[in-house]
């Protein structure tokens, strides 16, 4: 059931991040506030497919 996705920054685009998700429960589309080491500052990813 679980899924990988990944993040990328919303300002440089970079996909920085990779997790799992149970698509069943959650089906919208995750967005956390991560570290970017490009950007060098913490800013907003978002789920993108690996």
């Amino acid at each position: 059931m679980r899924e990988l996705i990944g993040f990328a920054c919303d300002q440089c685009k970079r996909k920085n991040y990779t997790t799992s998700k149970n698509k069943k429960t959650t089906t919208g589309k995750l967005a956390l506030k991560k570290f970017c080491p490009f950007c060098r500052t913490h800013t907003q990813h978002r789920e993108v497919k690996l």
